[in-house]
């Protein structure tokens, strides 16, 4: 089957690769290594984590017709890299196998999907603008450091918006790397052939292990980024099988898991990059971003360092300008969303301003509980007791 190819997708897709490696890889990188992983094993960290992410995510956005996409915990990365304290490697290999199996049947068994449906669409869309709008002020945050490169990028864009709508975000990239280029911000040092390859590490369960690293790995992972990826999905006028989604997640995870695969998930922050208008204007083609997306984070996976190093080449500033840019129309939708149901709006408010805090508590991250609060504000606020 050819791939579905048009210049906005590939665009999207690459751009949500380009956010994501870019933004939270080093954590990845931080926890392999406190776990005492050398080279050569945070090398197959990446093979296994971008070879799964590709390959559920190419695999379910074909199957299903919908933007699905996949990364990897960056908030369970960030907590082994203090959990690791302790454990060897085989631990917490086994740690990661019990964290995907329990993904695996919370997701087949429909448990997760039965939770999830009592969600409004009024908190979702809140939720999923209170998670990006960050990134829409990371674009104008920007301007502090590059502004010539950043105000670039905006003008670029505003015009493509007027001439060409659906090549917005395209202009923008590439007025960015244009200016970056010419004013040598692109860091090209580092460019060079090699592939990856993977290290098998035999898993060895110990109950600490367990309780620190595989129970914690799996909260965090279905509360901090499964639940907001569905989230995104049905904020963005989608109806996914969540049980399908989630399980083969876990699925892959488990496979993936000796070689390094800590976590595997559905996206949210970079989902949305799929999901606007900006990657195509038909709702029903936007998963063909999402299959490019599965591309680019496989040839993370099989090429290692050499793709790394090119997503390491753009400037931070630029990487903040194309994703604020890119997520505007989705933020816009998901406010819309949100506050146009007057008797919903006030819960939908707690939720964005909850989510948009960054508030942490437990290990858990703000888009739990920016869900989390908005439902308390809806049940003290529309609850009434049933008439004797």
């Amino acid at each position: 089957m050819a791939l579905p190819l048009s210049l906005s997708t590939v665009v999207a897709g690459f751009v949500t690769v380009l956010v994501g490696f870019s933004s939270s890889a080093a954590v990845v990188f931080q926890a392999a290594t406190a776990l005492g992983a050398g080279p050569a094993e945070i090398a197959s960290w990446m093979w296994a984590i971008g070879i799964g992410i590709g390959v559920v995510g190419i695999g379910l956005s074909l199957r299903y017709r919908i933007p699905v996409v996949v990364a990897w915990s960056t908030p369970g990365a960030a907590m082994l890299v203090t959990a690791a304290e302790g454990r060897t490697m085989p631990e917490a290999i086994g740690a990661f196998v019990v964290s995907a199996l329990l993904i695996t049947i919370a997701g087949f068994s429909g448990v997760f999907a039965r939770a999830l449906h009592r969600i409004p669409v009024s908190l979702a869309s809140a939720m999923l603008a209170g998670v990006l709008v960050r990134f829409g002020l990371d674009a104008f945050i920007a301007m502090r450091t590059e502004p010539v490169l950043a105000i670039g990028m905006l003008v670029a864009y505003l015009v493509a918006r007027r001439l060409s709508p659906r090549y917005a975000v395209v202009t923008a990239l590439a007025a960015g790397v244009l200016i970056a280029g010419v004013s040598g911000l692109l860091h090209v040092d580092g460019l060079g052939l090699a592939l990856a390859t993977p290290v098998w590490t035999t898993p060895a369960f110990s109950v600490p292990a367990l309780v620190g690293i595989a129970v914690p790995l799996f909260i965090v992972t279905m509360a901090s980024q499964n639940v907001p990826g569905v989230a995104v999905l049905k904020a963005s006028g989608y109806e996914p099988p969540v049980s399908s989604l989630v399980g083969w997640t876990g699925t892959v995870n488990l496979v993936m898991a000796p070689f390094g695969g800590f976590t595997l998930n559905l996206a949210a922050i970079t989902a949305a990059i799929c999901m606007g208008r900006e990657a195509h204007p038909d709702p029903a083609k936007r998963y063909h971003a999402a299959v490019w997306a599965g591309v680019f984070y496989f040839l993370i996976g099989v090429s290692g360092a050499t793709v790394g190093a090119v997503f390491a080449a753009f400037p931070k500033e630029l990487v903040m300008a194309i994703a604020g840019l890119a997520l505007f129309g989705t933020i816009g939708n998901g406010l819309a969303t949100a506050l146009g149901d007057e008797s919903r709006r006030e819960p939908a408010l707690i939720t964005f301003l909850v989510t948009a805090s960054g508030v942490t508590l437990a290990g858990i991250g703000a888009a739990f509980w920016g869900l989390v609060a908005g439902v308390l504000a809806t049940f003290v606020l529309r609850y009434r007791r049933p008439s004797p």
